[in-house]
């Protein structure tokens, strides 16, 4: 079986290409053959040695399919001390992505080169791990301890521009890299370069007080997560010990995060997301509908956000609302949006601008005549959608797809209202649309194989991470939702406070506590869709009377500044003895006595609720794997990824 790493001579350059398709992950092949062909140019009459890549991209990491399994030498450590030992002097040329693993190689090179649009990272941290072959030492003594730290503890890549101004990157290659990249490492031989080893580089000066900023910083960003207190223990052994020792210390930090039960369940999350793209019942080579164009009907808070999401990625939009006031309401959400993205550097003037010129707005719904997709984003009223799926049936060209955003309703009674019900699907995008990442795909009784596909890859190029849903009342996410909240109405009557469940759930590691979530989405909201149903649909009482007594009170949530807690002019969370009275009225009537809970079995009975009717999801099959529902609930859901989950969490607790 041949290498996938070639080694030849291009003049006095020696040129190591590597070939493992699709990203050239570090595989124990490509290991040993970089080892073969490093110490193969040591005896040739090579000057300095270029690593290139195939494909479309450098390195982009590990193989992660590998960890778990038996070792087997080199490992990359070790290899990596071997590249910089190298007597000749060796360049790294980027192209693509340079992440992990394959960032720590190159950072173990000499010199770095880079095309412009080529971007480095250490995403490890997502996966509950740090770098682990030199990465938190190296990436120091080059780029500084505050710019490696952000690097590593957010795990977001960097541009090659952005690389170069910290000291990561060397030299920016424009044009064909590998004749740059040879003809770069011909110049650094003829100017007598010496050969730099960032090992042997000093730590710049910083102030010693930065890693107890970022611990507290990341105490609060990561809540509970192991991995990002490591990284900093190894970065700080890099300014304070030798590389050999600090080295020893990342290694330690490494193996000891790969056995966490945290990395575990990130990594079960890293796989789960992937498969969750596969389509059972789809063949892999049903061809996709082309998305050229897409009409949003709505331009609330929640169309706009789903217009920018398609404005981003370069797809013109054109936004319908049933007046010139409401369009130009909704135009001024997404201006605003935009802007406050440049004033947090997360996009700039000229970007923003771009993506604000492919938004355009009519109240006339003739404008969708020509679209590929429209996407109605109206409120939850299910003969309004009917309405407007009729409209959009009589508007829209043969063959576009229909997709409806809602959150609970019935797919094929909407699609019902059309003559093409085979071209309708529900495209259920979270708030805000623009920056959350989950997109449930609600395939209905005749959505057609070619529209689930379609929308499936369009998810992937608007930055979403789609699940398939099939049609029930909310779907996944937001179905398991409803017993969640209604286990916590029951743990406030039996003796919890609004706040002990709440710092429960959030020391677990949840994003919010399940009241505080109630409060932000506003407690009037429920209120109103109870209003609707009969006493026999609205089922238990006791798990909506604090709510609706709360509401009645005037008490909405965070819009009227009060609902389960009393909130400041910035927000701010505040325990009120108004609702402990509320709650034990409420208790009181239902001839409870309440008693002290744990926060143990406050857990134990919210995240139970979650996973039960996960179970019952399963079932009926409503999800396609059990993998699945724990995406949509660490994406959509605020759920800790470091617990893998509320199905996997639930399987591994049980085992």
């Amino acid at each position: 079986m041949s290498s996938p790493v070639s080694y030849e001579l291009q003049g006095n350059i020696g040129v190591i290409t590597l070939d493992n398709p699709p990203v050239n992950a570090l595989s124990h092949a490509v290991r040993q053959g970089l080892l073969d062909a490093i110490n193969a140019a040591q005896s040739d009459t090579s000057s300095a040695v270029v690593i290139l890549c195939e494909g479309r991209t450098f390195i982009a990491g590990a193989d992660i399919s590998e960890f778990g399994k038996p070792f087997k030498e080199p490992g990359l450590p070790e290899l990596l001390n071997i590249i910089e030992a190298s007597s000749k002097l060796v360049v790294a040329a980027i192209h693509g992505t340079a992440l992990g693993g394959g960032f720590e190689t190159a950072l173990a090179a000499h010199y770095r080169c880079a095309v412009p649009s080529a971007k480095v990272g250490f995403p490890e941290i997502k996966l509950g791990l740090l770098p682990g072959a030199g990465g938190t030492q190296r990436s120091p003594r080059l780029a500084g301890v505050k710019s490696s730290l952000d690097l590593i503890t957010s795990g977001a890549p960097i541009s090659a521009g952005q690389a170069a101004e910290i000291g990561l990157v060397d030299e920016i290659i424009d044009g064909d890299l590998s004749a740059g990249a040879i003809a770069w490492a011909e110049k650094l031989v003829a100017d007598g370069a010496p050969i730099r080893k960032s090992s042997e580089q000093s730590v710049p000066e910083f102030d010693s007080s930065i890693f107890d900023q970022y611990r507290a910083t990341l105490a609060n960003r990561a809540r509970g997560q192991v991995a990002p207190e490591h990284v900093l223990t190894a970065v700080e052994a890099a300014t304070t010990m030798s590389f050999e020792d600090g080295l020893a210390v990342e290694r330690e930090s490494f193996v000891e995060c790969m056995n966490s039960s945290q990395s575990v369940g990130m990594r079960h999350i890293f796989f789960a997301e992937r498969q969750a793209a596969k389509l059972d019942g789809v063949s892999k080579d049903t061809p996709n509908r082309p998305v050229e164009n897409v009409g949003i009907i709505g331009g609330g808070t929640m169309g706009g956000g789903i217009a920018m999401s398609f404005a981003n990625a370069g797809i013109p939009v054109t936004m319908i609302e049933i007046s010139d006031d409401a369009l130009a309401r909704g135009l001024g959400i997404i201006e605003r949006n935009y802007a406050g993205s440049v004033k947090r550097g997360k996009l700039s003037e000229e970007k923003a601008a771009a993506c604000r010129a492919l938004i355009s707005g009519s109240t006339d719904y003739a404008a969708l005549a020509g679209v590929d997709l429209v996407i109605e984003a109206v409120f939850e009223d299910p003969d309004l959608k009917k309405k407007i799926f009729k409209k959009l049936d009589a508007v829209c060209k043969p063959g576009a797809i229909l997709a409806t955003n809602t959150s609970y309703q019935d797919v094929d009674a909407i699609a019902a209202a059309t003559g093409r019900p085979e071209d309708v699907v529900g495209m259920h995008f979270f708030s805000p649309a623009h920056i959350m990442k989950l997109l449930e795909v609600v395939r209905g009784e005749r959505t057609a194989d070619d529209v689930l596909a379609t929308v499936m890859t369009l998810a992937k190029k608007i930055r979403k991470v789609a699940v398939v849903s099939g049609v029930c009342y909310g779907f996944i996410g937001n179905r398991m939702l409803q017993p969640y909240g209604q286990t916590a109405q029951l743990l406030l009557l039996e003796g919890a406070s609004p706040q002990q469940i709440d710092t429960a759930m959030e020391s677990f590691g949840m994003a919010m506590g399940p009241l505080r979530v109630f409060d932000l989405a506003g407690l009037d909201v429920g209120y109103k869709a109870r209003e609707a149903l009969s006493d026999d649909d609205k089922g238990d009482p006791k798990t909506f009377r604090v709510p609706d007594l709360l509401v009645e009170a005037g008490r909405l949530g965070q819009k009227s500044g009060c609902g389960f807690y009393s909130y400041d002019d910035n927000r701010k969370p505040t325990p009120d003895p108004l609702v402990d009275e509320l709650i034990n009225s409420a208790a009181a009537d239902f001839g409870i006595v309440r008693r002290d809970i744990t926060d143990e079995e406050i857990v134990d009975r919210l995240v139970s609720a979650l996973v039960d009717e996960g179970r019952k999801i399963l079932d009926e099959g409503i999800a396609q794997r059990s993998s699945d529902i724990d995406v949509v609930y660490i994406y959509g859901y605020g759920f800790p990824a470091a617990r893998g989950g509320p199905m996997f969490y639930a399987d591994n607790r049980r085992a």
